[in-house]
């Protein structure tokens, strides 16, 4: 099957701003959404409690990094999102919510230069899934710890997959289970095909063996939950 074209998902995300501007619900069909965004905030705030700037990948409209301004105000902040609509979105919001800088940029990670020793924090919540090779994500992963300052700090929450096929299984039909009934099969079944045509995650051992690889030092899971996880690392200093 071929997977969506980053245009394509530009496309569905510039007509999707609303949904993602709740920080009550977050992004509803996402198993645990509100709790892993206080889970992240509150990690990166006490992993680098004198973090001066916040890069936020796939920022959508900016609900990670008002978060985390609620425990490290005043932040600059560094936003990415192939969308418009939600880069505006966020630029107003976060804008409002902190006395620093705050830069917009409107590309693909994969693209996007993001420079040697400029941030404190990364995070990137519900994105990195639109990877598609090792190798991205291996780039991506060596990108972020080049990008951050030592002691500095990565925190993702994400889809995930099983490395065994029988709980891959098992947490889909638990994930379905899930979206019936926040709604009904109809929506389910909708979530899936978008999953199914947009998405290729990793497994979350995959994804930790490789920020040791790439250079953090301290790896750590904050919270596990079907098919989704929050955890994050710390590159030395």
């Amino acid at each position: 099957m071929m997977k969506s074209s980053v245009d394509d998902i530009r496309r569905r995300f510039d007509a999707d701003v609303e949904r993602f501007s709740n920080l009550e619900t977050g992004q509803s069909a996402t198993v645990d959404a509100p709790l892993a965004m206080a889970l992240v905030a509150r990690a990166a705030a006490a992993a680098t409690p004198h973090a001066k700037h916040v890069l936020d990948v796939g920022c959508g409209a900016g609900n990670y990094t008002l978060k985390l301004l609620e425990s490290l105000p005043n932040l600059d902040v560094t936003l990415i999102d192939l969308s418009r609509p939600m880069l505006d979105r966020a630029t107003e919001r976060v804008g409002r919510s902190t006395t620093g800088t705050v830069a917009a940029i409107q590309g693909d990670v994969r693209e996007v230069e993001l420079g040697e020793g400029r941030f404190d924090i990364v995070v990137a919540a519900a994105v990195l899934h639109h990877l598609r090779t090792d190798e991205e994500w291996r780039a991506v992963f060596t990108a972020f710890h080049r990008a951050l300052r030592p002691g500095g700090s990565v925190w993702v929450f994400d889809l995930v997959e099983s490395s065994i096929p029988a709980i891959q299984q098992l947490m889909w039909a638990r994930y379905g289970e899930y979206l019936a009934g926040m709604k009904d099969a109809v929506y389910r079944d909708h979530v899936f095909a978008y999953v199914e045509q947009e998405d290729t995650p990793r497994p979350l051992t995959f994804q930790l063996d490789l920020l040791r690889e790439v250079g953090f030092g301290h790896v750590d899971v904050l919270h596990k939950n079907v098919c989704f996880a929050a955890f994050g690392a710390v590159k030395p200093g």
